[in-house]
Order: C-alpha cells, then sequence, then structure tokens
C-alpha cells in the first residue's frame, strides 16, 4: 500500500543581524486573512506574535488552538505551524523573531547555554498565552514592538533587556506547566492528518539544529540521515519533500548565508571566510557564491553599502524569511 502523502510544509529562513539578532515585522497589513493555508510552515528561530485584533485559530504540529485579541503566541525554531483568523475576519499581528542563544549570549546561567524551547511538545510550552492569564508577558512583548519600532536612542539595548525578561518569563512557564493548557480549545483532527503532520517537518530537526551548529565542519549525509534514525536515501527524499532543496544544497545554502554575513561585517580575505564556513576551496565557494547570489563575494562586498535597500538581486535562499503576510 502507497503511504499517504504528507502535508506541504514550508521552510522560512530568517537571516537575522549578527550583531542583534532581532527581526520585527509589524504595521497595518499585518492582517492575517481567514482562508487556512494548504501548508504549513516552519522557521529557523523563535517566533513570538502578539495578536492585536479579531480572533482565529493555529495549527502547530497536529494540534489547533484558538486565539484571541491580546494573545501572545510563542514558537520554537522547527515547529510546523499556520494560524487562521476566525470565518469573515482579518486579525491583526506584530511578529518578533530571534537567536536567543546568540542574543543572550554570556547573560544566561550556563544550564541554559542549550535551552532555545525547542523541545515543544503539548505538554510542555503553551503556544498560545492569553494576556489575561500572563499580563505580565503581553507587556513586555508590547514594549519589545514600542521599542523596536520607535528606534529611540540605545533601543537594542533596551530591547534586548526586555527580551531577555520575557525570554524568563517563557522559561519559567515552560518550566512549571504540565498539561500544555487549552486542551478544551482544540478542534477535533482526524488521526491520519494529525500524525501526517507531526511527522512532517519536525523528523528533520536534529538535522536542521546540527547543520545550524557545525555548518563550518565536514560531515556526510550519510550522518544527518543517522541524526534522524532514517536510510540515507529515505533521509534525502524525505528532506527535499519538506525543504524543496537537496541535503547537500541546503548545507552549502547555510554555508553562504554565513558567509554573507562575513563579507558583509569583517575585512577577512574571501579566501579565509570561505575556509571559516566550511568550504573546501576558495574555486567552489565562489561557484556556489554566484550560483545563489548572481554575483562574486567580492562584487557582492562592494554593494554592501546599499545592503540594507531592496534590489533585483535574489534572495540567499528560495525559501527566505516570510516578510509579507499571505493573502
Amino acid at each position: 500500500m502507497a503511504k499517504p502523502k504528507n502535508s506541504v510544509t514550508e521552510y522560512r529562513n530568517y537571516d537575522l543581524p549578527m550583531q542583534f539578532p532581532v527581526l520585527l515585522l509589524s504595521g497595518e497589513h499585518w492582517k492575517i486573512s481567514d482562508i487556512p493555508s494548504g501548508r504549513l510552515h516552519f522557521h529557523n528561530c523563535l517566533e513570538i506574535g502578539v495578536c492585536h485584533s479579531e480572533s482565529g485559530f493555529m495549527k502547530i504540529s497536529g494540534e489547533t488552538v484558538f486565539f484571541q485579541a491580546g494573545d501572545v503566541t510563542v514558537i520554537p525554531k522547527n515547529v510546523p505551524h499556520t494560524t487562521y483568523s476566525t470565518p469573515g475576519t482579518e486579525s491583526h499581528w506584530s511578529y518578533i523573531y530571534l537567536d536567543p542563544k546568540e542574543l543572550f549570549r554570556n547573560l544566561l546561567p550556563a544550564t541554559w547555554q542549550n535551552h532555545d524551547l525547542t523541545g515543544y511538545s503539548p505538554n510542555s510550552l503553551q503556544p498560545i498565552l492569553s494576556r489575561e492569564q500572563y499580563p505580565q508577558i503581553y507587556n513586555l512583548a508590547i514594549s519589545v514592538i514600542r521599542e523596536l519600532e520607535e528606534q529611540k536612542p540605545s533601543f537594542q539595548i533596551s530591547a534586548k533587556g526586555l527580551l531577555l525578561s520575557l525570554y524568563i518569563e517563557i522559561y519559567r512557564i515552560e518550566s512549571s506547566e504540565k498539561n500544555g493548557g487549552g486542551a478544551d480549545q482544540k478542534e477535533k483532527e482526524s488521526p491520519q492528518e494529525t500524525k501526517a503532520e507531526r511527522e512532517n517537518a519536525l523528523v528533520i530537526a536534529p538535522a536542521l539544529n546540527y547543520i545550524e551548529e557545525n555548518y563550518m565542519q565536514q560531515f556526510t549525509i550519510e550522518y544527518l540521515a543517522d541524526l534522524c534514525h532514517w536510510s540515507p536515501t529515505h533521509f534525502r527524499r524525505v528532506f527535499h519533500d519538506i525543504m524543496g532543496t537537496s541535503p547537500l544544497d541546503f548545507v552549502n545554502n547555510t554555508r553562504i548565508a554565513k558567509a554573507c554575513h562575513l563579507l558583509r561585517s569583517t575585512e577577512e580575505s574571501v579566501l579565509n571566510i570561505s575556509e571559516t564556513v566550511g568550504f573546501r576551496s576558495v574555486s567552489s565557494f565562489n561557484r556556489y557564491f554566484i550560483r545563489i547570489m548572481r554575483m562574486s563575494p567580492r562584487d557582492y562586498r562592494k554593494q554592501v553599502p546599499n545592503s540594507d535597500k531592496k534590489t533585483e538581486n535574489p534572495s540567499i535562499m528560495e525559501y527566505a524569511g516570510w516578510l509579507y503576510p499571505e493573502k
């Protein structure tokens, strides 16, 4: 019997700044449709969302939970989910994306160094935190959004402190909550659909995490497959179905993304950068860089002064981050 085809899942990569790995998506145009998306998506970083108006549902790892105005959502990286509004409405949102490990480096206790809220399960971390039950979470999230929007002097220092307080509050909730909350909010899902969605993106999370932490090292696709407890052939097939690209291309795309950061922010030579991000030869690095960025590393570095402006150059990855609301 043929195996049922899993739901389409989209990976969204956010290229966060090195010095301040935080991204805010906000504004009046950030309104979510009432039409359920035909696909789930997941990110390479922690997402904190604030619903400003209306209500709706979030599907996350095979479960469906209700949200309303004032709710704060907490979605760890590599957790598949999607959001849609109550019929006839458009909910208004703001989203904060961050890399806690880099943002809070040397600030958290040693026991927290590897704690990035990635261990999501319905019985550990509530994905939706209401303003009534967790007013401190809501107030801190709103304060962060205001700092990032207004960008007053020293706003990054202020936002970092607020985000640290917010992160600690979320960590406390995850550590203390045992029932996952909101069990009565779940819509009924068919067992087959729930199983398919849970098996989709989460199954390659060990490989994605390893690549993110070790992209500069040399490792085989067989090793990544073993991390997911699959044969190399099955791993390649499932990885491509989920990511839309091969494991090898994803690894090299990740290396190119890191190289772009270094080209923008350091004076290191192209040769040193190619070695730093894991390419065995500078010729291979140049070839891959041109293939993805449609320009050489040196040309990319020359156009750095305009790097903050929209250009006609392609995104570093075809699955780059979600910068506008879906319609």
